[in-house]
């Protein structure tokens, strides 16, 4: 067990397992975004890290097919920020609020030696996706593609820059496709991890493993902070959501099938490095 399924396992509460919590027709989730965890102040500008820690936290709420209704924003500021600085930040923040028809109802703000965020997405479902609902043949399906975050990231990492579209700077959610497949849906969360590590989850929570169609590289199964949807589904659906894909412009790839063999994920966990 490594050191955050740990932590995580010393909370014994039926509520915890998912993308987010939920509660009595509501979902309730919460990310970080951190200064030198997530990013550098020197990668993006604050209203582009105000964007994305937004859509971090909606990706948790899509992938459990609810709708963002409200959030709480916390924001620990540099001692040195100045009020154009400030006032990014929350152009960035109301960008994204508007864009999903959220209201921004409070939080916190406190002074620090960096910029670090969490926000609180408060969601509406009347059908929560599980990742504990997998069935044994079903197909599983990734949206968009993978690996580009990864090597974005190593792009920065070495000095170098990208493009204001990045994917890195510019995350696309599939909330679209994703409200439209999911009566169909058996299971499904947000690929933030990585696809191997997110897939580990699912069998844990399904108890099942997978038949490969296709290998896929490490390069691809290992790159995190994708944001793309990995859903499973009933073969029978197939036709189905391959239409609901082609309807909404949403790339799918289908590349494995649930069985019981056991799983084994091949990538480093991306949150505690020592």
């Amino acid at each position: 067990m490594n050191v955050e399924n740990y932590f995580i396992s010393l909370f014994d509460n039926k509520h915890i397992g998912n993308d987010g919590a939920f509660i009595d027709g509501f979902v309730y989730s919460k990310d970080a975004f951190f200064e030198d965890v997530h990013f550098k102040s020197s990668w993006m500008s604050y209203y582009q890290v105000a964007k994305k820690a937004m859509h971090v936290n909606i990706s948790d709420a899509i992938a459990m097919n609810a709708k963002p209704k409200y959030a709480l924003l916390s924001v620990a500021m540099p001692t040195a920020i100045t009020k154009r600085q400030m006032k990014a930040l929350s152009c960035g923040f109301k960008k994204v609020a508007k864009d999903f028809n959220i209201a921004i109802i409070g939080g916190d703000t406190i002074s620090n030696t960096k910029l670090d965020i969490t926000i609180t997405i408060i969601s509406e479902t009347k059908k929560p996706l599980l990742r504990s609902s997998a069935k044994n043949g079903d197909l599983f399906a990734y949206t968009g593609s993978l690996g580009t975050s990864a090597k974005n990231l190593k792009t920065l990492l070495n000095g170098g820059s990208l493009h204001v579209n990045s994917k890195f700077v510019n995350i696309t959610l599939r909330d679209k496709f994703l409200y439209k497949v999911s009566r169909y849906l058996s299971a499904g969360m947000d690929i933030s991890d990585g696809l191997f590590s997110d897939l580990e989850k699912i069998s844990k929570a399904s108890r099942i493993g997978y038949t490969f169609l296709n290998k896929i590289p490490k390069s691809i199964g290992c790159s995190g902070e994708e944001y793309e949807m990995l859903i499973s589904f009933n073969k029978r659906d197939k036709k189905t959501i391959k239409r609901l894909a082609q309807v909404t412009r949403t790339p799918l790839h289908i590349f494995a099938v649930a069985t019981r063999v056991k799983y084994t994920n091949r990538c480093k966990s991306h949150h505690f490095k020592r």
